[in-house]
């Protein structure tokens, strides 16, 4: 079965910065996206970016643009997002997944496997 394994959170102050990396086994898709979503509590889970790993394509929420990015090594079956300018809005359990396609989407209906999490704390 296919195995997401995010890494990467921890607790840092408003300004730093974290990169996540979600690593993604055991599955036999040619052409998929990876996605980065995140649930604060009491929130619904939104989606934060995603990347079409063989297009490159990428999108991001409007709240996080010009401070995340996202990037793969294909090599390794990695995606990382690059979370710069953290702000304590940005605190949640940050999610990867993964679906079958070319097009980058943040519809999380679409996204067929999951990570555990990663929780991200940013304090004021």
């Amino acid at each position: 079965e296919v195995q997401l394994v995010e890494s990467g959170g921890g607790l840092v102050q408003a300004g730093g910065s974290l990169r996540l990396s979600c690593t993604a086994s055991e599955f036999t898709f040619v052409d998929y996206v990876i996605g980065w979503f995140r649930q604060a509590p009491g929130k619904e889970r939104e989606g934060v970016s995603s990347i079409s790993i063989r297009t490159g394509l990428t999108n991001y929420a409007d709240s996080v643009k010009g401070r995340f990015t996202i990037s793969s090594d294909n090599a390794k079956n990695t995606v990382y997002l690059q979370m710069n300018s953290l702000q304590p809005e940005d605190t949640a359990v940050y999610y990867c997944a993964i679906m079958r396609g070319y097009l980058p989407t943040m519809g999380f209906y679409e996204y067929e496997y999951w990570g555990q999490g990663t929780q991200v704390t940013v304090s004021s």
